[in-house]
């Protein structure tokens, strides 16, 4: 089994920036994608980047692109996502997702294991 614990979030000025890691742990993940997407209220659970836990490569949602970073520690087992320039509609609850099959998905059922979610919450 897979356990992603997610954690970084909170209350931002818009402009500002947050940091947002993953923790995984369980089964190994040298061959999986590792996603974030969020979900604000009353809105359907969105894309926002993803990473290849094997060689590193990157995608990210249109939305926040130039913005956003996503990386990875290999040897402490953890995803992270810079978010920079933040904006009053980036706020969401951010979720941690690992992906079982190589290439790059942005659709929720490709994902079987997710974390809890953290609050993101940017003021205007």
């Amino acid at each position: 089994q897979v356990q992603l614990v997610e954690s970084g979030g909170g209350l931002v000025q818009a402009g500002g920036s947050l940091r947002l890691s993953c923790a995984a742990s369980g089964r190994t993940f040298r061959s999986y994608i590792m996603g974030w997407f969020r979900q604000a209220p009353g809105k359907e659970r969105e894309f926002v980047a993803a990473i290849s836990w094997s060689d590193g490569s990157t995608d990210a949602a249109d939305s926040v692109k130039g913005r956003f970073t996503v990386s990875r520690d290999s040897a402490k087992n953890m995803v992270n996502l810079q978010m920079n320039s933040l904006k009053p509609e980036d706020t969401a609850v951010y979720y941690c997702a690992g992906r079982e099959s190589p290439g790059f998905s942005y659709e929720t059922r490709g994902y079987a294991y997710w974390g809890q979610g953290t609050q993101v919450t940017v003021s205007s």
